[in-house]
């Protein structure tokens, strides 16, 4: 039987591990995928432990983790123009993507290119996606001056870079040790912590124009205090409390258009992917911790076994 990486009950990382799991079944319009690499995000450790955004559908268990695959299509469910047995895509699965084979809705897949890597596939779905989505959503200007907290993340890393494809001036805060790291995307470097919104005053005395939020909490509280105009802060990590300043959650990007405009990017070297630590499918566990402690940079990547060489 396939395995997969799944957790029975809410909690901590002790919850979850491998389980032996029937194999999905494509239904009218999905795919069935052999996964060749998972993406590995916050929302999946969150996830596991029973956080629920608002509006976020309820998790049954037992549930696979993970939200977003590269792989080759097994099986077409009917109602699948477009693609064949063997094609190479990457999507956000609806079945957990730590698992050899996930079931993928055929309208929000895509075709992966050949130049592109099964690793570096699998990190667009969620977290380049949702970068994209969010710089698009704040809509400033090319020489105007984006905030993105957390920007040492996988979702950082890809907004940073979009960011500045797209004309902007880009700051952003993150851990100490990611400091060099943010540099090294063009970032002009804040650090986090109580008295953030000074510390960006200090070194942005010219303002900014909008804020990418990757934090939430305090952190996007003092965010909103920097912006005359709440309607230029958007945030990805508390989606239930940013209205209350005026923002908005960062809009869903699970379409293909999306995916079809960030492959573009990455196909033209203008997004890295930034995968820095590949874990195998057996060290699962330790891939979401890497992701879990928050000491991750860029993006972290399962890869199967079918993968290696």
């Amino acid at each position: 039987m396939p395995r997969a990486y799944v957790f029975e009950r809410f909690g901590g990382p002790e919850v979850a591990g491998f389980a032996d799991v029937a194999c999905p079944v494509p239904g009218a319009g999905e795919l069935l995928v052999a996964v060749r690499a998972a993406g590995v995000n916050p929302v999946d450790w969150k996830r596991r432990s029973g956080l629920r955004p608002p509006g976020a559908p309820e998790v049954r268990l037992p549930a696979t983790m993970g939200g977003e695959v590269s792989g080759t299509v097994e099986k077409l469910g009917a109602g699948t123009g477009g693609f064949r047995v063997g094609d190479a895509v990457l999507g956000g699965p609806l079945t957990g993507g730590y698992a050899e084979y996930a079931v993928l809705s055929a309208a929000s897949a895509v075709h992966k290119p050949a130049a592109i890597s099964w690793t570096d596939a699998a990190t667009l779905p969620i977290a380049a996606a949702t970068a994209f989505a969010g710089i698009r959503q704040l809509a400033l200007p090319p020489g105007a001056t984006v905030l993105v907290t957390g920007v040492g993340g996988g979702v950082g890393v890809a907004a940073a870079q979009i960011a500045r494809h797209a004309g902007l001036r880009v700051a952003g805060t993150a851990g100490a040790a990611k400091k060099a790291f943010a540099a090294s995307l063009g970032v002009r470097y804040v650090e986090p912590g109580p008295g953030l919104a000074e510390r960006v005053r200090a070194a942005l005395p010219e303002g900014v124009d909008g804020v990418l939020d990757l934090v939430g909490g305090d952190t996007l509280r003092e965010c909103a205090a920097l912006l005359p105009d709440g309607t230029k802060l958007v945030s990805a990590a508390d989606r239930g409390s940013v209205a209350a300043f005026g923002g908005a959650p960062v809009a869903p990007a699970r379409g293909p258009g999306v995916l079809d405009a960030v492959i573009r990017l990455v196909l033209d070297g203008a997004l890295d992917p930034y995968v820095t630590q590949v874990f195998p499918f057996a060290r699962a566990a330790q891939a979401v911790r890497a992701v879990e402690t928050g000491h991750a940079r860029g993006k972290v990547v399962i890869e199967m076994p079918r993968c290696r060489p």
